[in-house]
């Protein structure tokens, strides 16, 4: 595409004069709503963002790829989603895929199909694809898988990585090697030059490498996400909202190094990976579970093996603090040989022992139930606005 642009071009624009007055946060555009897993993922979060999805106008991936995971419950089918965000089972809505996300086109397409053979009708209308998502290639996957068996024989242990390629994505990224969607989808000899000098630099290491391509199907769903945000932000009144993959503990700087994902799984991973100003991020939840598990290999502070269903239980531990040789610290420690030393510091509840599953309203939680969850939201100092107590999204509990 050639844009013939000139400054007198952009002098001659009827623009609004220069007030010399800062704009103020509430004549910044339309705020994004932030749904993030505050924990080490499989909070829940696909739940909630089907909830908040049913009258949003554009929901987001910002960040991961389809490492991720998240089911929503509708009408009793239950619908997959690794790359596509929930948010398109709304008809109403568009879904973007933001730049900061890789993605791997057979999945993202098998995904689809799946998902439409369960229902989702008419979701590659309603799909945009920015153009500088970098591509997951079939050799990225390979080389996952490889390096984690070499870490296992060199240092006998792993990461816990999904191998589906997204660290090795996330490389090809930051050494400026990697592929974006728009080189894909451009001149295709450019492109078969920078894939062949891509592979090459893996062929020395792992061998016999190959690509899958989708372009022509993909074509249609393209655009220049960073200027697509700009307009839902900036023009007419629109709901939006972003969906977090992976989880604050799994973040790339701030999770459980070197047990983490590849990518910033936190609110500024919204920024970034949409091309949104913080001065547009509006509310953000982290999700969490009222119980805590990980998946994959790392730390896990506080690990206790049950069956895991607080409606059973005769007594909840919550960790409320950490100490290091028998003092208590005010953080989270960054060094995963010194989380291993850590001892945890409980307060002990009563379990309530009564089915929860029913309940829709605060007063139907047994009393216990209710104490439980107001010694959260008083420690961590965050008012909780919702509570769940099931898989679909008429399972929530909503606080206020």
């Amino acid at each position: 595409m050639s844009l013939n642009w000139s400054a007198k071009d952009h002098k001659n624009m009827n623009q609004p004069a220069a007030t010399g007055q800062k704009r103020s946060r509430n004549d910044a555009g339309n705020k994004a709503t932030v749904v993030l897993g505050a924990q080490w993922g499989d909070e829940g979060k696909g739940k909630v963002v089907d909830l908040l999805a049913t009258d949003a106008d554009v929901v987001c991936r910002c960040q991961g790829g389809n490492n991720a995971g998240h089911t929503v419950v509708v009408d009793g089918k239950e619908y997959d989603f690794h790359l596509l965000p929930s948010g398109i089972i709304n008809s109403k809505s568009i879904s973007l895929i933001g730049n900061g996300v890789v993605i791997h086109l057979p999945g993202l397409f098998e995904e689809g199909d799946k998902n439409e053979k369960k229902g989702l009708k008419g979701w590659e209308k309603r799909l945009i694809v920015s153009d500088r998502a970098h591509i997951v290639f079939d050799f990225h996957q390979v080389v996952d898988g490889l390096q984690e068996t070499e870490r296992q024989a060199q240092e006998g242990k792993n990461i816990g990585t999904t191998k589906k390629g997204i660290g090795p994505a996330y490389s090809s990224k930051a050494s400026r090697t990697g592929l974006r969607v728009c080189d894909l989808l451009g001149d295709f000899k450019d492109f078969s030059m920078k894939f062949k000098n891509l592979v090459h630099q893996f062929q020395s290491m792992y061998p016999a490498l190959t690509v899958d391509e989708y372009a022509e199907r993909l074509r249609p769903m393209v655009r220049d996400g960073v200027y697509y945000m700009y307009e839902a932000l900036h023009g007419s009144p629109k709901k939006i909202l972003v969906e977090g993959a992976n989880a604050a503990l799994l973040d790339i700087d701030f999770g459980t190094y070197p047990f983490v994902t590849s990518s910033n799984c936190t609110v500024g991973g919204a920024c970034t990976g949409l091309g949104i100003p913080p001065l547009n991020i509006g509310d953000v939840f982290g999700v969490s579970k009222a119980y805590t598990t990980r998946v994959g290999i790392g730390s896990h502070v506080g690990l206790f093996f049950s069956h895991y269903i607080l409606d059973v239980l005769d007594e909840i531990k919550v960790g409320v603090a950490y100490k290091l040789n028998g003092k208590r610290i005010p953080h989270f420690p960054a060094n995963m040989d010194v989380l291993h030393k850590v001892e945890v510091e409980y307060e002990t509840f009563p379990g309530w022992k009564t089915d929860t599953s029913a309940a829709r309203k605060w007063n139907d939680l047994p009393a216990k139930a209710q104490n439980y969850i107001r010694f959260i939201e008083n420690h961590i100092g965050v008012p909780i606005k919702w509570v769940g107590v099931g898989k679909s999204r008429e399972c929530m509990i909503q606080m206020f």
